[in-house]
């Protein structure tokens, strides 16, 4: 008999961890195990690329729909007590934050609080059905926890838990239950075993899923024109408005770029937090490069863009293992990624792309530098040429779980 596989995510919006579910799931054999796949609301544009021939996309459960949209449409539909639960949730991350309000770090405990009150008013997931193995595929961990039946449960993380601001102790409480957390880079489980060090006997390393022939398949879908010329090079970056990715800075960077007397236009590709996207316009037109800083907004297929680039660009504060630095790899375009703490971990400096420093000027002149090397860029295009960086032998990993 086949093992049974439940996973859970919130929603399929543009994202790298929701891109790394649809990289795991288009890898999965249905002659191996029957995958059933539980997602808290149906939204976002990567639903429609679910692999339905492969897994059984489970219905839609109200309640678990509401878990994110506004408590008025909460009242609204009569769910009352996850209206109050919900409410507990905010307070309790109102008063946490109170708490740490000095922290330099982003709070990333909203969603946690708000999970961890409503999961008693929920009901269970396939409550008829025990998995042999139940996946929780983001963060909190509550429901897999307390409304799943599975033999092993799992939980993923996706960041670097040193550069966030998070509830350790009511955190480990919920990472001791799970029988295994899946880690997605070596470095990204190093760093959170600094914040949780007795929860390393339960890591397991499963780096992030990519099916390489879907990426080059979507990025012939359309051709795109970026630049009107051959003397313009071309740089794009790809990720949501929000602070760890460092947006705002781009403006600054490409004016330094530009002075020192490179002709560049620097795409993005992102959405997210409107005040963000205002900082980095405001930026652009306050360092007079407007022009040259083009924000695309939200595309669900961004790879003709990063087919049609000339250099693609991760200019983060701190990643867990940037999806997107991996896919311009696949399409074989040289990269460039800041020293964020797991760079390293992803990019063999100077070998499949170049690790530049995050100081504004030293990143303008060492990006320069690489622009105008274009004997190094061509070298990076060979060796990535050369290497599979996709991975869907990964799914092994997963299958073993079930065992």
């Amino acid at each position: 008999m086949k093992p049974r596989i439940l996973i859970l995510m919130h929603y399929m919006e543009l994202g790298g961890a929701e891109s790394a579910l649809l990289g795991l799931l288009q890898s999965v054999d249905p002659a191996r195990v029957d995958v059933d796949v539980f997602i808290y609301s149906h939204r976002g544009e990567l639903m429609k690329f679910l692999p339905t021939d492969k897994i059984n996309l489970l219905p839609e459960i109200e309640a678990y729909s509401l878990t994110e949209k506004p408590l008025s449409e909460v009242v609204k539909k009569g769910y009352l007590w996850l209206a109050l639960a919900r409410m507990i949730g905010r307070c309790n991350t109102a008063t946490f934050c109170k708490k740490h309000r000095d922290s330099d770090k982003p709070a990333e405990c909203g969603t946690f609080f708000q999970q961890r009150a409503t999961w008693k008013v929920l009901p269970k997931i396939q409550p008829d059905v025990e998995y042999d193995l139940a996946i929780s595929f983001l963060t909190p961990h509550f429901f897999v926890l307390n409304n799943v039946r599975a033999k092993k449960k799992i939980g993923w993380i996706h960041t670097d838990y040193t550069r966030i601001l998070i509830a350790v102790e009511a955190e480990l409480k919920m990472w001791e239950r799970l029988d295994y957390i899946a880690s997605i880079s070596e470095e990204v489980g190093n760093r959170f075993c600094e914040v949780f060090p007795s929860l390393r006997p339960k890591l397991v390393l499963i780096e992030n899923i990519l099916n390489a022939d879907f990426i080059r398949k979507r990025a012939k879908e359309c051709i795109v024109s970026l630049c009107d010329d051959s003397e313009t090079v071309c740089l794009l970056t790809i990720g949501r408005f929000s602070p760890p990715k460092k947006m705002e800075e781009i403006p600054m960077i490409c004016r330094k770029i530009i002075e020192k007397g490179l002709s560049i236009k620097w795409y993005i590709i992102g959405y997210g937090s409107e005040k963000i996207e205002k900082i980095v316009r405001d930026n652009a037109k306050n360092e007079g490069v407007e022009d040259n800083v083009v924000i695309l907004g939200k595309h669900d297929n961004p790879y003709p863009y990063i087919q049609a680039c000339d250099i693609y660009v991760q200019p983060s504060r701190y990643e867990g293992k940037s999806i997107t630095v991996r896919e311009a790899q696949i399409l074989c375009k040289p990269v460039i990624v800041t020293h964020y703490p797991t760079a390293s971990s992803q990019i063999q400096n100077g070998v499949d792309g170049i690790i530049v420093p995050m100081d504004v000027d030293v990143c303008a002149g060492e990006m320069t530098a690489f622009i105008r090397n274009v004997e190094l860029q061509q070298k990076i295009v060979k060796y990535l040429q050369s290497h599979d960086y996709g991975n869907v032998g990964e799914i092994e990993k997963i299958y073993r779980l079930c065992e």
